[in-house]
């Protein structure tokens, strides 16, 4: 009796070690940020992807403007590395973004391919701080958005390798892809795209 009342005792301690390490595992996958620096992906003399009548800076700069507005309503800050058509260096967008105390980056692309049947986001990351960041928005887009996600990819991008901070580059779709094309001209399916970076940073964050 007293050896299964021992017995008893350790398993209710092996159990309580068990949930303490899932609680630890589980709050390990959050970080704490009060600022989010918004990469709008090329600009200016650099278009990006052109399929389909589709321009890729321009829908980088407008989703960005979209992420950031829904962060600010949402009361975090926000840094853009362009508010404008412009040309903005790699180099200079990582060094803006390591300015910024308490951040994280995401930087805002559209993809293309020649293989045009492929479709649905993707999301880039180069740290395990940055993975973090990758699989949430990843989750939030096969959840919010028509097109889904192809999932997340480890990437040595430059604006991954050059910021210090959590770090990740969103495809938010293959423009080359007519039918997603078609869904990447519509401002409403550009709002759905902002909503889903927009909750997937704040999972990233544990609110």
């Amino acid at each position: 009796m007293i050896l299964l009342h021992r017995l008893s005792r350790i398993a209710a301690a092996c159990l309580a070690l068990l949930v303490s390490g899932a609680g630890s595992e589980a709050a390990a996958q959050t970080l704490r940020f009060s600022t989010v620096v918004i990469d709008a992906g090329h600009g200016g003399k650099d278009g990006g992807s052109v399929w389909n009548g589709l321009i890729e800076k321009k829908l980088c700069l407008d989703v960005a403007k979209r992420v950031e507005a829904g962060l600010k309503s949402r009361g975090l800050k926000t840094v853009m590395t362009r508010r404008t058509d412009t040309f903005v260096e790699l180099e200079q967008r990582a060094r803006l973004a390591n300015r910024v105390p308490t951040s994280v980056f995401v930087s805002i692309h559209f993809n293309g391919s020649r293989t045009t049947l492929i479709s649905g986001g993707e999301a880039y990351y180069r740290s395990s701080r940055g993975k973090i960041l990758a699989s949430a928005i990843s989750r939030s887009i096969k959840s919010r958005v028509t097109g889904g996600s192809r999932g997340i990819f480890y990437a040595d991008y430059k604006v991954l390798r050059a910021t210090q901070m959590p770090a990740v580059l969103v495809e938010c779709g293959y423009i080359s892809n007519k039918r997603e094309a078609r869904r990447c001209a519509d401002p409403v399916h550009r709002q759905k795209l902002a909503d889903a970076i927009v909750s997937g940073l704040l999972a990233a964050r544990g609110r």
